[in-house]
Parts: C-alpha cells; sequence; structure tokens
C-alpha cells in the first residue's frame, strides 16, 4: 500500500465502540460493525487520520511543490499555489469560518465552479470541523433549497457572477427560504477576503471516523439522496486509487469534470494528486481547446473525462496543433466507455486508456495499467480493494442474498460492502431499508457481469434513473415538475441510448383534456423551475395514454422499447 508521507497515523482513542458492539458515529450516520472498523483498523486501511493532519503531512514532504493550478474567482487570473501556500491558505480559512460562528459537526453547503479557492475552501471547512455538501455548478434553486433545508446547512460557501449566472443572488434567495442558514460567503467579495485573512490558530482536529462531508447520489427516485463520508473510509479510497493510477510527485492531474464530483475529486482527482505531492490544474471548462491548451502548458499526464468528452477530445486531436505529448493516462468514467469509443482512444490522443467505474456511496473500479488491452476495451475494471465484497445477484428478486447469486458470466445486480462503501444515506431511514441488505451490503441499482479475472462489464441499470453524460437524472423529480403545468395530466421520462451522451432523456406526456402543450414550452416551463439544464427533458411526446404492467403502473419498459423503435427506423 502506497502511504507516502501521509501514511503516519495519529494516536486515536476508540471513544466511537458502544456496549452493543457498533461504531456509533451518530444519528445521522449509519456506523460500520464494530468488528469490521476493527479489521479495517487492522488491516491499515483506516489510519485515524483527518484530511487536516493528512495534508499536513503532505506540506511536509511536498512543501514547495506546486500543489494548485487555477484561475481565481477573485481576481480572474491564473494562481499557482505551493503545497505550503495551500495549507496556510486553508488554516486562514479555518480561523475565519470559526470567527463568524461556524461550528464543529455543522454542514455548509459549497457551490463553487473550477476555480483555484475550491481546494483552500474545502480543506479550511475540515480543518474547522465542518461539513462541506458538495453542489455542482449545475444545481439550481429548487435543488439547492432541498440539499440545504436536509442537510441543516448553517451557510453556503459560493461565487458572484460565473458563466452568465449569478450564484451570489441565487444564494441569498435560497437562504430566505432555508432557517437554518445564517451566512452567505460569497468567494472573491470583500467579505471573503477579510475572513480569508484570519489569523491561522490550531484548532480542534474532528474526529477521523465521524463524517468528514456529505456528498450527493444521483437520485433514482426523486431528489438527490445525501451520501456521509468519513475521513478514515473516504481517505483509504484515495490512497489506494493514487497506488493504482501510479500517481508521482511530477504528475500533473488536470480537472475539467465539475471538481465537486465524486470522481474528479478522488477517482484518482485531486485528493489522489495531493497525496502523490503531485500538481493539480484546474480547468475552467472541459472542450478540447481549453483543456488541450492546459495539456501543453503545465505538462498535464492524467485526466480524467467522460464518455461525450472522450469522444469530442477524439474528433478535436486530428485537427490540433497542441502537444499532447506529456499526457500518459485518460480515466474515462462517469457512464459506461462504449468499445467503438474505448479502441479510438489510445491512437488518438497517444496514452493509456484506464476505465474507471464508481460511485459516490463507495465502491470504485478501474482498469490496471498493465491490464491486457482487452480487458481495459471491454470490462469497467475490478475493484480498489480486496477487502471489497461483491456479489451479482438475481435483479428480479428484491431481497437477493447470498443464495441468490448469478451463474459466473451472467448478467445480475450487483450488491457490495467494504471498507469504503456506505451503509446508509444521511437522515434517510426508510430508504436505507430498501437499499441496503440486512446484513449491510448497498444495492447499487447496476447491472453487471462479472469475469472470471475479477473484472467487471456493466451491462445496464436495474433502476430507472437516467446516466446522460454522466449526470445522473432521477425520472421522478423530472416527472413531477411537468405534471405541475396545468396543461399535464401525467407525465413519464425514459432514456433513450444516444452515441454522444449514452443516454438521452425523453419525456412522454398524457395532456389534460383539451390541451396541446407545445414541446418547448414544456422545456422552459421545466427549466424555469429552477433544476440544472441537464435535467430538462431533451425531446417531450405528447401520447393519448400510457402502455400500462398487469397493475395497472406505467410501463416504461414498453415505452423504451418505442423509443428505440423509432431510433432503429431514422
Amino acid at each position: 500500500m502506497n502511504s507516502g508521507p501521509a501514511g503516519s497515523t495519529s494516536s486515536v482513542v476508540d471513544p466511537f465502540v458502544t456496549a452493543d458492539s457498533t461504531v456509533d458515529a451518530g444519528p445521522d450516520h449509519t456506523p460500520w460493525p464494530a468488528e469490521d472498523a476493527a479489521r479495517y483498523r487492522a488491516l491499515g486501511h483506516w489510519r485515524g487520520q483527518t484530511f487536516g493532519t493528512w495534508l499536513s503531512g503532505l506540506v511536509a514532504a511536498y512543501s514547495e511543490r506546486t500543489a494548485v493550478v487555477g484561475v481565481s474567482a477573485a481576481t480572474g487570473q491564473q494562481v499557482r499555489w505551493s503545497y505550503a501556500e495551500l495549507d496556510e491558505r486553508s488554516h486562514r480559512l479555518a480561523a475565519g469560518f470559526v470567527d463568524r460562528g461556524i461550528e464543529a459537526g455543522e454542514r455548509v453547503l459549497v457551490q463553487l465552479p473550477n476555480v483555484a479557492e475550491y481546494v483552500p475552501v474545502v480543506f479550511g471547512l475540515w480543518r474547522a470541523g465542518a461539513l462541506p455538501v458538495f453542489a455542482l455548478p449545475a444545481h439550481r434553486h429548487s435543488e439547492l433549497v432541498h440539499f440545504a433545508s436536509h442537510a441543516e446547512a448553517a451557510a453556503i460557501v459560493t461565487v458572484g457572477s460565473h458563466e452568465r449566472h449569478d450564484y451570489a443572488a441565487e444564494a441569498r434567495s435560497v437562504a430566505d427560504e432555508v432557517p437554518s442558514l445564517r451566512h452567505v460567503f460569497v468567494v472573491g467579495s470583500d467579505e471573503f477576503a477579510d475572513l480569508a485573512a484570519a489569523e491561522p490558530r490550531q484548532l480542534p482536529d474532528p474526529d477521523p471516523e465521524g463524517l468528514a462531508f456529505l456528498q450527493l447520489s444521483g437520485g433514482s427516485t426523486g431528489m438527490s439522496k445525501l451520501i456521509p463520508r468519513t475521513h478514515d473510509d473516504y481517505l483509504y479510497s484515495v490512497r489506494e486509487s493514487a497506488r493504482i493510477c501510479r500517481l508521482r510527485p511530477d504528475s500533473v492531474y488536470l480537472v475539467v469534470l465539475p471538481v465537486a464530483h465524486n470522481y474528479p475529486m478522488s477517482s484518482p482527482g485531486i485528493l489522489g494528486a495531493l497525496h502523490a505531492g503531485a500538481a493539480v490544474v484546474l480547468s475552467p471548462r472541459p472542450d478540447a481547446d481549453t483543456a488541450f491548451a492546459l495539456i501543453e502548458a503545465e505538462g498535464v499526464t492524467m485526466c480524467g473525462v467522460v464518455p461525450p468528452l472522450a469522444a469530442a477530445w477524439v474528433q478535436a486531436a486530428g485537427r490540433t496543433a497542441r502537444d499532447l505529448s506529456t499526457l500518459e493516462v485518460l480515466l474515462v468514467g462517469g457512464a459506461k466507455c462504449g468499445r467503438e469509443l474505448a479502441e479510438r482512444i489510445e491512437p488518438a490522443l497517444g496514452c493509456r486508456l484506464q476505465q474507471v467505474f464508481g460511485m459516490a456511496e463507495g465502491l470504485v473500479f478501474y482498469t490496471r495499467l498493465d491490464d491486457p488491452d482487452e480487458l481495459v476495451l471491454s470490462t469497467q475494471g475490478r475493484p480498489i480493494s480486496l477487502d471489497d465484497e461483491i456479489r451479482v445477484v438475481n435483479p428480479d428478486d428484491p431481497d437477493a442474498g447470498s443464495d441468490d447469486v448469478v451463474p459466473p458470466g451472467q448478467a445480475g445486480a450487483l450488491l457490495t460492502r467494504g471498507p469504503y462503501t456506505i451503509r446508509g444515506y444521511y437522515r434517510a431511514a426508510e430508504h436505507n431499508a430498501k437499499a441496503f441488505t440486512a446484513d449491510g451490503f448497498y444495492r447499487t441499482g447496476d447491472l453487471v457481469r462479472l469475469h472470471p479475472s475479477g473484472h467487471v462489464e456493466v451491462v445496464g441499470r436495474v433502476k430507472e434513473q437516467i446516466n446522460r453524460g454522466g449526470e445522473k437524472v432521477a425520472p421522478e423529480e423530472v416527472e413531477n415538475h411537468l405534471m405541475a403545468h396545468p396543461d399535464v395530466l401525467d407525465a413519464a421520462l425514459v432514456g433513450v441510448a444516444d452515441e454522444f451522451l449514452g443516454e438521452r432523456t425523453c419525456a412522454y406526456v398524457v395532456p389534460a383534456d383539451g390541451a396541446e402543450p407545445a414541446e418547448a414550452e414544456l422545456r422552459r416551463f421545466v427549466r424555469e423551475r429552477g433544476v440544472a439544464a441537464f435535467k430538462v427533458p431533451d425531446r417531450v411526446v405528447l401520447t393519448a395514454e400510457f402502455p400500462t404492467t398487469g397493475v395497472g403502473k406505467t410501463s416504461k419498459r414498453e415505452l423504451r422499447a418505442v423509443l428505440a423503435a423509432q431510433a432503429k427506423n431514422g
């Protein structure tokens, strides 16, 4: 295991083991059983280390090396911070947050684009003992209200205007609706500059087995769930990702996807790069022109993209004059990378393809850099850890257990548990009863085929969640927005195969009596209800009625079949 300078452990007392032999991490966090937690500690997976102490170890080893390169939200200019400068900025921000009343354990909604300040802000919150809640730049009012309300967030950290959207005004509007929100911190404002200039001081280190942050689920039904991650479990996945991806101090990792996504955060992402003493370069946009210029200027060696972006880069590579020769590895994940695209990446970009498949709830698969080409092209990899437990079970049995494992090579529903996979969503007891088995396996909702090598081939989804170019769309959420329109009686959102995005969304709408709402009107209506742009239906089709199952439920399987037939017929 690659521990590096961050491998040292602090002396940690275990006040979390109760008489009933369960690690007590509080009412909002479903704990690992005590015997599993003890085993993960004994194996060295959990090291009793927080993100703050981890960064301090990195600074001791890599003080003057470049840590972060990116555009500053405050100045609009590119900045270049060493590990020592990142450390100081995060210490000052931690003191500033505490001085303004942010208390240990409080949740803080972070909605920042790919700006340099993202990294010290997050470490500042961790050092203050606060829990970042990672929203994406694409999220809008209704989603932010949901996240902030559910987490009872105390503050929002955002920017002013960015890409023609006024984030600061929206954050203040959200704060007006959510009683718990006391502060809106706008990076780049004079107020934030004062906060960031606070005198650094030693603050109490949080519990490494306690919650570190909340990420967002893809949300198979309704709004996204909140995913509680601990310092110990997440840092284990970061260390192992850095090792598997062979990051080293002279590596340069380019972030082109929204940095708050789990993928660019830790697979291996910015945290994996920092663990290795490497440099992190934040790209303001993912397009080939912007990214290729940064690859050439910064000597980028590794980057992670989603399949649609990989396809766009492959096309652009043939006409670029940029020198991409430093690029060694392109990770492709977020959605399944099809064989045809996979075969084009290495010849076009001159780098090694590494497939990655994972989830913010924990489990991550990688193809290894020394895997045979056939496995790299045809599978999404094998798990990070030998202690990742995998079951591939009958997808038609909602109570599938160990006796329901499908025969080797047959597709089935993926279940998992392990040292970095959560045992429950945040404040979601009812949902947890469905999402997890009685013995703690997480029902991922993915259909996979397990190869003899341990590699997994992703076949599809058990759940109805639509994977639109790596962005997850929950049909029920969009359907609810559509049905709020006065001319809509019923709505069903389905995914249709798309060569570029993997899936696009199509909304089938049953109009109210006598109504004929226009497609453009319905798409505008959904957009104006304050949802992310990727959730607005790509297509709207009016229909007199829906096909139904034997018990009267809308048959989305038949709707998908209709769409597939239409696509096949041109």
